[in-house]
């Protein structure tokens, strides 16, 4: 029985092909196939690559058609480099039904890093990126998509999207809407190309500007927005968790305790922790 051929996640050039690595390049050349998002799209990049190999096609819409085909390949010794039409394959691209059948099958699955539009925009965005939140792309429709940024209105990271040029404008309106037009933001269009830009202010400003910009509406985007400030303790908030709290600790545990629990100044905790257990004589002392 012949042993088992490798199955490689290959990252490809954003927009400028000098962004190919070394190893990338040598993985395509060495292939038994290339399985792309895009034969087409990808059959051009092995050509300016200088390379000539067997194309197969897995996209969303033939992936899971495709996987079991593309796995029997694998175990027969084959090695298979999985490529998208840019950037790294399986962020917000396909793929995860071929690598998860892969691993399943007992095949080796090795990535082969390069460009990602979502790093290459946040390196460069302004925002924090200690933490951040990857989102890929929202909902089309403009009530899912509402719906969607409602629940990450809270979000502390930095938020990264991705945005078709024909959605970008009602997506930043509905990113003022639902986040705060104060919020700071990038929009990062057309990374590594030519005509590469990046769009910095509040969502507010950019919303306005995507209005007659016409340029803000051409490429794809990286849509990146600062997380949300830290949410203001309430005080029924403090007294909930003390009053808790004071059931099992004197004032002085509880209201450290409770500081660290809520965000308030444990200076204030404290106080209040008194001033509760003032009302209850059973508080522990």
């Amino acid at each position: 029985m012949s042993e088992s051929g490798v199955l490689y996640v290959v990252a490809t050039p954003i927009g400028n092909l000098g962004d190919i690595s070394a190893r990338a390049r040598e993985t395509l050349a060495a292939a038994s196939a290339v399985a792309a998002e895009d034969t087409r799209h990808s059959g051009r990049l092995l050509r300016e690559l200088g390379l000539e190999r067997p194309l197969v096609s897995l996209h969303e819409h033939n992936e899971r058609a495709r996987v079991a085909e593309l796995v029997a390949r694998l175990r027969a010794g084959e090695s298979i480099a999985l490529v998208s039409d840019a950037g790294t394959p399986l962020v917000s691209d396909p793929g995860y039904l071929l690598v998860a059948a892969a691993i399943e099958a007992g095949i080796t699955v090795t990535p082969v890093p390069g460009a990602s539009a979502a790093i290459a925009a946040l390196s460069a965005a302004g925002l924090p990126s200690d933490r951040f939140c990857f989102e890929g792309f929202l909902p089309s429709r403009a009530a899912a998509r509402r719906r969607r940024l409602a629940e990450l209105a809270a979000e502390p990271r930095t938020l990264v999207l991705y945005e078709a040029p024909h959605r970008i404008a009602e997506c930043l309106a509905d990113l003022a809407g639902a986040l705060g037009a104060a919020r700071r933001a990038c929009v990062a269009r057309e990374i590594t190309k030519r005509f590469e830009t990046f769009y910095r202010g509040s969502l507010g400003e950019l919303a306005e500007r995507a209005k007659t910009d016409a340029d803000l509406a051409r490429g794809e985007s990286v849509v990146l927005i600062e997380g949300a400030p830290p949410a203001e303790p309430s005080a029924a908030q403090l007294d909930v968790t003390l009053v808790i709290l004071l059931r099992h600790l004197p004032p002085s545990a509880a209201a450290a305790a409770a500081a660290s629990l809520t965000g308030v100044r444990r200076s204030d905790a404290y106080a209040r922790a008194i001033a509760l257990s003032r009302k209850d004589p059973a508080t522990p002392t």
